[in-house]
C-alpha cells in the first residue's frame, strides 16, 4: 500500500465551483526519505519504511543514529513501514505528493486522536443525563445512572459504558478527498478532518 507521512498544520475552508464552503485540513508534507527497504528474503515480507521530520541527534540514541546513517541521512522524528509500496525505491531515496496523489484521489489518515483525559459519560458517550432537576434530583444530571444487578450477577459486565479516559485512540478516517497540492510548499489540502493535535504526525494511504 503506497502512502507517506504527514504533519497536520490545521484547518480552514475554501469554496468549491459551485459556492459551497468546504472545511479541509492542511498538511505539511515535506519529502520522505526511504531508510529502510525490507525484502521476502531476509524478513518475510517487502515493505518500506519512510522516515520525515528533524530530529536532534542529542535526543537520538545511537542504534538510531546509525540506522539512518546508513540511509545518509540525519536523525528523524517519525518512521513508518508501508507494505507492498509500489514504486521502486532504494536506500535514501526521497519520496514527495505529487509521486502518490493528485486531485480528486480518495485517501485515508492514520493518527491519534487528541487526548481528552478523564471525562464523564455524558461527553465520553454521549449520555443526555436527566434533564431537569426535580423532586429533589439536584446532582444527578449527569450521572451515569445504574451500572450493575442486584445480588446476580453481583458485578458489573466488562465493556460497560461509564467514565474513564478518553481519546488518544489510533483511528483511520476513510474516503477523504485531496483537494489541493502544493508541491512547491510541500502542502497537501484535505477534505474533512484528520486525527491527531496541530503539529502531529500521521499517515496518508492512498
Amino acid at each position: 500500500m503506497d502512502g507517506i507521512i504527514g504533519k497536520k498544520v490545521g484547518m480552514t475552508s475554501i469554496f468549491n465551483d459551485n459556492g459551497k464552503n468546504i472545511a479541509c485540513t492542511v498538511v505539511e508534507v515535506e519529502p520522505n526519505v526511504v531508510t529502510q527497504i525490507k525484502s521476502d528474503d531476509k524478513d518475510g515480507y517487502y515493505a518500506v519504511q519512510l522516515s520525515t521530520g528533524e530530529a536532534k541527534e542529542k535526543n537520538t540514541t545511537n542504534q538510531l543514529i546509525g540506522h539512518f546513517s546508513k540511509a545518509g541521512t540525519t536523525p528523524k522524528k517519525k518512521s513508518t513501514e508501508f507494505k507492498n509500496f509500489s514504486k521502486e525505491k532504494a536506500l535514501g531515496d526521497s519520496v514527495t505528493i505529487e509521486e502518490l496523489f493528485a486531485i480528486g484521489d480518495k485517501i485515508s489518515a492514520v493518527g491519534i486522536t487528541k487526548g481528552k483525559g478523564f471525562q464523564g459519560v455524558v461527553k465520553r458517550h454521549h449520555f443526555r443525563g436527566v434533564g431537569d432537576a426535580t423532586h429533589g434530583q439536584h446532582n444527578r444530571l449527569r450521572a451515569p445512572g445504574s451500572v450493575g444487578a442486584a445480588s446476580y450477577p453481583a458485578k458489573v459486565f466488562k465493556g460497560m459504558k461509564m467514565a474513564g479516559r478518553m481519546g488518544g485512540n489510533r483511528v483511520k478516517v476513510k474516503n477523504l478527498e485531496v483537494l489541493k497540492l502544493f508541491p512547491e510548499q510541500n502542502l497537501l489540502v484535505i477534505k474533512g478532518a484528520v486525527p491527531g493535535h496541530k503539529g502531529s504526525y500521521f499517515i496518508i494511504e492512498k
